[in-house]
C-alpha cells in the first residue's frame, strides 16, 4: 500500500452533533468501555478495564498538563466610552526560552509562538491587561515580534504592583501568570465556552507536566481506583510526556495523506522508561494516541542511533514520512530501544527531550505498541487513520458499533480498548 495516495474521503463517518459529548460523566471511570479484540467487538464499563489487561504488561501514559493557553485582550478605543476589539493570543509552544520547563520559570518576560484571533484588529502596538491576584495587581503585555511560518512571534512582559514592600515581594512565573490570566483551551467541535468545572475534568488524573493545548483524552477516564486496580493486577505503568499542539484539531484538508503536513510536537522520555520498555521485551500498552506517537517515534530514534552513534539530541527528530522510508531487514524495537538506551547512557542524559512529526496511517507497521486505549474521532482526522492502521483497516467495525451502541464520542467521550 502508498500510504501517501490514501484519499481522506474514504475515512469519513456520519457524526450527528448530539453523539459529540459537551461534558463529562459525572464519574469518569463510569463511561462505556467498547472492546475491540481480534476482529470480535464487546462492551463493558471503563473501571473494568484492568480486567481485559494481560499480567506482566507495561502501560504507558502520557504525563502532559494542559496550560490555560487562551489569553484575551481589549484593545484601547479612541472614545474612553467605549470598548476596543477583542484580541484572543493562543499560546502554541515556546519560542524563547524554547525549553517548556525554563518558559514556565521565568518571572519578567517571554516569547512564544501564537495564533491571533482578530488579527486584522493588532497590526501594531502593545496590548495591556491588568488582573488583580492574591500578590497584587498583575500588569501583562503583550507585543507582536513578526511572524515564523504560520505563527505569531508574541513577547511578553508581566509585573505585579502592591502595597507591600516591594523587595520582600516574589516576582510571579510565567506559569502563575497564565493560572491568573490564560482560560483553559478546550475544543472548538464543544461548540461553548470553557467553565471552571473544566479547569479539573479537563486534566488527567495524573497529569503533571505543564506544556500542552489540549488533553490526552484517552487518560481522561483513568481515576485513582482503576490505577489501582492496574497495580493489584501486576501490570506496570510507566509515563513520558508529549506536549499535544494545536495541530492534534488541524483538518486534513488535502484530497490525499501525502499532501497533508503533519504538526511537530514535543516529546520528552525518561531513561528509566525505555528500561521498562526494554524489560518488557520492547512492548507496551499505549493510552491515547500521543502515547502511541511517542513510543513509536522512540523506535526510529533508535535506528538513528545505531546509524549514526555521534548524532545528536536535536537529531533525532522523526520526521513526518521517516519510517515509510525505511527497507530492508529491520532491528526488533528491543534492540532499536537498547540502541537508544545506552546512547543516553553515553551521553550522560536522564530524559531525552526531542520531536515528532511521524503521520500513523495505514501501510504503517506499529513496532512497540500491542494495544491501545482511546477516544472515538472525528471523521476524515489522522487520528482516525492511526486506528485503521493499528486493526489492519477494520475500524469502520468499531465505529459503526459506537453508533449503534449508543457510545459519546470525540474528547469528552467514551473509549476503547484495541487488541489488533
Amino acid at each position: 500500500m502508498n500510504t501517501k495516495e490514501i484519499h481522506i474521503s474514504d475515512y469519513s463517518y456520519e457524526l450527528p452533533d448530539d453523539r459529540i459529548a459537551k461534558y463529562p460523566m459525572a464519574e469518569r471511570d463510569h463511561s462505556k468501555l467498547l472492546i475491540y479484540n481480534k476482529g470480535v467487538v464487546t462492551e463493558d464499563v471503563f473501571y473494568r478495564l484492568p480486567e481485559h489487561l494481560p499480567q506482566g504488561a507495561l502501560m504507558v501514559f502520557n504525563n502532559t498538563r494542559v496550560i490555560q493557553a487562551r489569553l484575551h485582550f481589549r484593545k484601547d478605543h479612541e472614545s474612553a466610552s467605549q470598548q476596543g476589539a477583542l484580541i484572543e493570543v493562543f499560546l502554541l509552544e515556546p519560542s524563547s526560552p524554547a525549553d517548556y520547563e525554563q518558559m514556565f520559570q521565568q518571572t519578567s518576560c517571554c516569547t512564544w509562538l501564537c495564533l491571533i484571533g482578530n488579527q486584522k484588529k493588532w497590526k501594531t502596538g502593545t496590548l495591556c491587561r491588568t488582573v488583580e491576584t492574591a500578590h497584587g495587581l498583575l500588569t501583562l503585555k503583550a507585543t507582536r515580534q513578526g511572524e515564523q511560518g504560520t505563527s505569531q512571534v508574541v513577547a511578553f512582559e508581566w509585573s505585579v504592583a502592591s502595597a507591600e514592600d516591594s523587595s520582600a515581594r516574589q516576582p510571579l512565573s510565567f506559569a502563575e501568570v497564565l493560572d491568573a490570566v490564560g482560560e483553559l483551551p478546550i475544543p472548538p467541535y464543544l461548540n461553548r465556552e470553557s467553565q471552571e468545572s473544566d479547569k479539573t475534568t479537563y486534566q488527567t488524573v495524573y497529569s503533571k507536566i505543564k506544556g500542552s493545548v489540549a488533553a490526552p483524552t484517552a487518560g481522561l477516564h483513568f481515576t485513582s481506583r482503576v490505577l489501582a486496580d492496574i497495580d493489584r493486577r501486576g501490570i506496570a505503568r510507566e509515563e513520558l510526556t508529549l506536549h499535544v499542539g494545536a495541530g492534534t484539531f488541524r483538518p486534513v484538508k488535502s484530497e490525499t495523506i501525502g499532501e497533508h503536513p503533519m504538526h511537530t510536537e514535543y516529546v520528552a522520555v525518561r531513561r528509566q522508561t525505555l528500561d521498562k520498555l526494554i524489560a518488557h521485551g520492547g512492548h507496551a500498552i499505549a493510552v491515547g494516541t500521543t502515547s502511541v506517537r511517542t513510543l513509536e517515534s522512540l523506535y526510529y530514534m533508535g535506528l538513528k542511533v545505531m546509524a549514526h552513534a555521534d548524532v545528536t539530541e536535536e537529531a533525532l527528530h522523526v520526521a513526518q514520512w521517516e519510517p515509510y522510508d525505511v527497507t530492508g531487514e529491520l532491528p526488533t524495537s528491543e534492540e532499536a530501544l537498547c540502541a537508544l538506551r545506552d546512547w543516553m547512557v553515553r551521553h550522560g542524559l536522564t530524559t531525552l527531550h526531542s520531536s515528532t512529526q511521524i503521520i500513523i496511517a495505514p501501510g504503517y507497521d506499529y513496532k512497540v505498541v500491542q494495544m491501545l486505549v482511546t477516544n472515538f474521532h472525528q471523521p476524515q482526522s489522522t487520528l482516525l487513520l492511526l486506528v485503521s492502521a493499528f486493526v489492519k483497516g477494520d475500524w469502520r467495525k468499531i465505529y459503526d458499533y459506537a453508533l449503534a451502541h449508543d457510545f459519546r464520542f470525540l474528547s469528552y467521550g467514551d473509549s476503547s480498548l484495541i487488541i489488533p
